[in-house]
């Protein structure tokens, strides 16, 4: 059987001691929530301390691409065979040499302040591989899918001036790019694919 000795009570911290450790871990909880939290989350920065630390560009990052998801998923609220319908237009089918290599390549302009979107539309399972350039500037997009009471994010960028990937469909439905051009200047982007989808569809 072991022994243990009792504690020495002179030890032991006092309740001011226990409480003015509960003040500084409230203050320090606080300082980290006005400097780091807000400013890298949601681009709010009472002191400063964000924008030297670079933090506060992140959360503007944030909530402007959460901006953009939102109008996106507003755009969508109609029904989908109505949107394809209505959606059709501009789209620019890449040379025979290129096709040798993709399916479809699709070359458009964004002025600065508009948008556009290209949709795939999959079914589930479906893998479509992609790349892209954008030139004469800078490009904000989302990667993303949505059905009937279904979502889905793959990527989302903001000052992008390329990309390259694949993307599996985790169920039927429409699977594409937001574009937004934030840049004070013109953007072309070009836009190659190749793999599994019925229809491709750009809009506005």
């Amino acid at each position: 059987m072991f022994n243990t000795e009792k504690p020495d009570l002179e030890k032991l911290p006092s309740s001011a001691q226990l409480l003015r450790s509960t003040i500084i871990a409230a203050i320090s909880a606080a300082v980290i929530l006005v400097t780091v939290v807000l400013p890298a989350e949601y681009g709010l920065d009472p002191t400063g301390a964000g924008r030297v630390l670079g933090l506060t560009e992140m959360g503007e990052i944030k909530q402007e691409l959460e901006e953009e998801a939102e109008q996106d998923r507003e755009r969508h609220g109609g029904d989908q065979s109505s949107r394809l319908l209505n959606g059709i237009f501009g789209l620019f089918v890449g040379t025979a040499e290129a096709q040798e290599q993709w399916r479809d390549t699709i070359t458009f302009s964004l002025e600065p302040g508009k948008y556009t979107e290209i949709k795939l539309v999959m079914a589930e399972g479906d893998k479509v591989r992609y790349m892209w350039v954008a030139k004469g500037g800078r490009i904000n997009f989302d990667l993303h899918a949505h059905a009937s009471g279904k979502d889905h994010s793959y990527e989302k960028g903001r000052g992008a001036t390329g990309g390259e990937g694949e993307i599996v469909a985790p169920f039927a439905g429409d699977h594409g790019w937001f574009w937004r051009n934030r840049d004070s200047s013109s953007v072309t982007i070009t836009l190659q694919l190749e793999g599994d989808y019925s229809e491709l569809v750009q809009s506005e």
